[in-house]
């Protein structure tokens, strides 16, 4: 048989793989996958979005309570004001909680009330009650923000890499610090770099939500997901968390003054402060290669059995200046090295991680910030000598408590 006579197929060109996938033009930023470039940019804008955001938390809990006592508001309503936002961030998770899970259309609107009630801290500054309501919204917008955009943060970028990024928020705070002590005159100066920073934060803010790799993955956003959340499933975790900020309730609040009460002079106080910041700086760089190293659960054990120690040396050696800077420099530990590990942590034991980061939020510098202020402030009444030891004895209850939490998961992780 003459196969001559069958008229031949032309031969098929050269197939390109790239030509049998989906164009990624066709399908929503929020499904494809990131590019380096887009990384890289994500990273930079993450990077800008802490330096705003921390830079306005500066003027916020640094100068703004100056401003209200200038403005003639009383000791005890500045402390009813700043109660205010961690009462939020502590409350909101809740919320939520019965809602759903924390939506992109929730963040951006947070970024827009954030701003407009900075704006708002303006018409409301002579009255109280109105101020405080301002307060309110801040505080609620302020405790939705943060925690989604940390979850950004962990999706796009990896734990190892994630304090170079964080290390900007510190450099903002530190740079307002700096700056405005040394230039603000007037009470209305800082509402004004508020309302500057508030604008950054949601500009920065608004360009970060199209990076958001969680928004169409099955199951994310439907209510019942929220409801199946549970902290009592590890609830030493959570009760570690609480018991540690509540401990930095003295450092916060009284540090200063516990300083300057044992014949520190004001001005090494401050470089006391800035000298913790640096440290905190340099671990936020260079963590690296100990969270990806080791065990995250490990280095929150380590981080808090270190602010047991600082809190000791502060109460031992009181009037000593090189004391009180070697416990400074554990602010490294206790404060960097921690909330990165404890973040990273929470990311990877919750599938809802969005609202996982505004419990930790809330649980931590919401409640146990508040509860920490108040019972500081108590004992200091009561004996300043003690405080730190006091703090000290908190800390080692957290510690306590995050080892019974490894036990209850090494006693409830299956047999292999």
């Amino acid at each position: 048989m003459d196969l001559a006579v069958f008229p031949q197929r032309p031969p098929h060109p050269p197939r390109d793989p790239q030509r049998y996938l989906p164009d990624p033009r066709s399908r929503p930023p929020e499904v494809c996958a990131l590019t380096l470039s887009d990384r890289k940019r994500a990273g930079w804008l993450l990077g800008l979005f802490y330096l705003a955001y921390f830079a306005l938390l500066g003027v916020y809990v640094i100068f703004l309570p100056k401003m209200l006592v200038q403005s003639g508001y009383s000791a005890s309503q500045v402390g009813m004001i700043f109660a205010a936002s961690p009462l939020m961030r502590f409350l909101l998770p809740f919320l939520f909680r019965r809602l759903g899970s924390v939506e992109r259309l929730h963040y951006l609107g947070a970024l827009i009330l954030a701003f407009l009630s900075a704006l708002l801290f303006f018409a409301t500054l002579h009255s109280f009650t109105a101020f405080f309501l301002a307060n309110l919204l801040y505080g609620a917008a302020m405790g939705i923000v943060l925690p989604y955009v940390d979850t950004i943060a962990l999706q796009i970028i990896s734990k190892e890499r994630y304090g170079r990024v964080r290390l900007w928020g510190s450099i903002g705070f530190m740079a307002i610090a700096l700056w405005l002590g040394r230039v603000l005159e007037t009470p209305l100066q800082s509402l004004v770099y508020l309302a500057v920073l508030a604008l950054a934060t949601l500009l920065t803010g608004w360009l970060l939500a199209r990076y958001d790799r969680s928004e169409h993955k099955a199951g994310t956003s439907h209510p019942g997901n929220a409801a199946s959340f549970s902290l009592r499933r590890y609830w030493a975790f959570w009760l570690s968390a609480f018991l540690l900020q509540v401990s930095f309730g003295g450092f916060y609040n009284f540090f200063t003054i516990y300083e300057t009460a044992h014949g520190i002079s004001l001005e090494m106080t401050s470089w006391l402060w800035s000298f913790g910041v640096l440290c905190e700086i340099a671990m936020l760089f260079w963590q690296g290669p100990l969270l990806k190293n080791r065990e995250l659960l490990s280095l929150i054990e380590f981080a808090v059995a270190t602010t047991v120690l600082r809190w000791m040396i502060l109460w031992l050696w009181p009037d000593s200046l090189a004391a009180a800077f070697a416990a400074q420099s554990l602010h490294a530990f206790n404060f960097a090295l921690y909330y990165t590990a404890a973040i990273a942590y929470v990311f990877e034991l919750y599938t809802q991680k969005k609202l996982a980061q505004q419990f930790f939020l809330g649980m931590t510098f919401g409640l146990g910030g508040s509860i920490g202020a108040v019972l500081a402030g108590w004992i200091y009444e009561w004996d300043p000598d003690q405080l730190f030891l006091f703090e000290a004895l908190v800390a080692l209850a957290a510690w306590g408590a995050i080892r019974i939490h490894r036990r209850r998961k090494e006693h409830n992780a299956p047999a292999r």
